[in-house]
């Protein structure tokens, strides 16, 4: 039964109740196929920036050679959680995606209390990588050529080159990021390859793969590196940040060309394909460089070059260049995929509110593209105001890299830290919600392994990670720990939760109709067409 308007492909599920208001916008359907979404949410892990600074880390002040092993470890972890995330988008396909989810799930009061943690969760990442882009593009391109430009210059371009790319039809943006990730993947895969043919002193290292090895924390003087002892955690806490963003999949259903098949698919072949890359790529690092200069290149003064000089060596100065060009162009174009999600979920609760100018206005579309103009520059816009908010707070002492580390160190790691803590627990409720919306509410007959087994592990995975997070925070955010920033994220995290409560009790009292559409707008299912 459908209670939307002849062709309009859209279907309201309020529970016992169905309404659709006229109003509710709709994104442009059939507009990007398997590829583009997985072009996209691959986009948002950032492959090469999450390999060029998270292992390091992992291997110098974590798990140490165990460091491929923490990513197996995240793979599989991950993998299960996914089991029953692409259950539940067999049947709900939604631009709200975990606000969407959770709100059939678990209802309407949780759904838009935990739609208020997704949401800024990815409004912040693209700033988080538009930092880390400024950075980058200053430090490895335009600095070596002799051009000095203020981060928030840089900034500012990248902001307003992904608000240009994001007007039009997603499929714009999909065929930017589908080249940015295929270099990447293919210099990436060469040098890992090029380390197979020559291995390093210590050769394969295969211990390097044994998962309990992943909860060992790095000996003191390991292999005689002479570097101080890590913590097993911080290994593991980086590899399962190195995943954030490939769940974005689900935002683009409403887009996708046959969604029920598509966003399952495309998110499946992120998780694994995600996984065994960071896998085999965390292990030829090591491989290539021997066990204790991995050890000491990552703990020393420049973690960057423990793949430098190994890009240096197995493929000359010339693929060093394209290297460091690519870092830059992975963390814009990981911006720009963080911004078309976060934009989509502006839109998916904007549309959904009782205020017809809210509804008409960041929850409508473009009527020539189909994109959620207004809700991507309104993003583009929180993205700006975010950076002018670092750039006048905060600072950093010359021996710490003066003002101009202030996007990499406050900007880029300390947002990623925040937005990461909020997509965990909203992943976490994720899980709940697939378990009572196939088992408790009995929407639909759900297999017990899927829909039951796998959303319970992976729920536990998910507060495991959690507790990651949360016991290494301090570590994770470095000089930043100083910052209110840091300090305030407990309390506006809760807050953002408990303001979506109140939001939802407040709309239940005084708007009936739209209280049951809350996370109800879904593109109809194939046997309701």
């Amino acid at each position: 039964m459908t209670t939307s308007s002849p062709g309009d492909g859209f279907n309201a599920v309020p529970g016992d109740h169905q309404i659709q208001p006229a109003e509710a916008a709709k994104l442009k359907a059939g507009a990007v196929g398997l590829v583009g979404v997985l072009f996209m949410a691959l986009a948002n892990a950032a492959p090469i920036t999450a390999m060029t600074f998270n292992v390091p880390i992992a291997v110098g002040y974590g798990n140490g050679t165990g460091a491929p092993a923490g990513y197996l470890f995240a793979m599989i972890v991950l993998t299960i959680f996914t089991v029953g995330f692409v259950s539940m988008a067999r049947y709900i396909t939604t631009a709200g995606a975990f606000y969407g989810f959770i709100s059939h799930g678990l209802g309407q009061v949780t759904g838009m209390a935990s739609g208020l943690l997704a949401a800024p969760a990815y409004i912040i990442f693209e700033a988080s990588l538009i930092g880390g882009f400024s950075y980058f593009a200053s430090t490895y391109v335009l600095e070596p050529m002799g051009v000095h430009l203020h981060w928030m210059v840089i900034a500012t371009i990248g902001i307003l080159v992904i608000a240009a790319l994001t007007y039009f039809s997603v499929t714009l943006a999909a065929g930017v990021l589908g080249v940015t990730l295929v270099c990447e993947i293919i210099l990436l895969v060469t040098l890992g390859v090029s380390v197979l043919l020559h291995p390093g002193p210590d050769g394969f290292l295969k211990e390097s793969l044994s998962i309990p090895y992943a909860f060992e924390g790095l000996k003191a003087n390991e292999y005689g590196s002479g570097a101080a002892a890590g913590v097993g955690a911080i290994g593991l806490f980086f590899a399962f940040w190195s995943w954030v963003g490939y769940e974005t999949t689900a935002v683009y259903g409403e887009e996708s060309s046959n969604p029920k098949r598509n966003v399952p698919m495309a998110t499946m072949i992120a998780v694994i394909g995600l996984g065994l890359f960071y896998t085999f790529m965390s292990l030829m690092a090591i491989v290539g460089n021997g066990a204790a200069k991995s050890i000491q290149l990552s703990a020393g003064a420049s973690p960057i070059d423990l793949w430098i000089g190994l890009v240096q060596g197995n493929l000359g100065g010339f693929a060093v260049g394209a290297y460091k060009f690519l870092v830059v162009m992975g963390s814009f174009a990981c911006a720009m995929a963080f911004h078309n999600a976060a934009a989509r979920y502006i839109f998916a609760m904007a549309r959904e509110t009782p205020w017809a100018g809210v509804r008409n206005t960041i929850g409508g579309v473009n009527a020539k593209h189909g994109s959620p103009a207004m809700a991507s520059f309104l993003q583009s816009g929180i993205t700006f105001l975010l950076c002018l908010f670092f750039l006048f707070t905060t600072s950093l002492p010359k021996e710490a890299g003066g003002n101009a580390a202030v996007p990499y160190v406050y900007v880029y790691g300390l947002l990623a830290l925040v937005g990461t803590a909020m997509i965990l627990i909203v992943q976490t409720l994720t899980s709940a919600a697939v378990v009572n919306y196939f088992w408790g509410k009995k929407v639909h007959r759900g297999h017990w392994l899927t829909t039951l087994v796998a959303p319970i592990l992976g729920g536990l995975g998910m507060l495991f990670a959690l507790y990651l997070l949360w016991s290494n925070k301090e570590f994770a955010a470095g000089l930043a720990s100083n910052s209110i920033v840091y300090t305030l994220m407990p309390y506006y995290t809760v807050g953002l939760f408990v303001a979506g409560v109140v939001y939802a009790y407040y709309v239940k009292s005084k708007h009936p109709a739209t209280y049951d559409m809350i996370g109800r707008t879904v593109l109809e299912e194939a046997h309701e067409r």
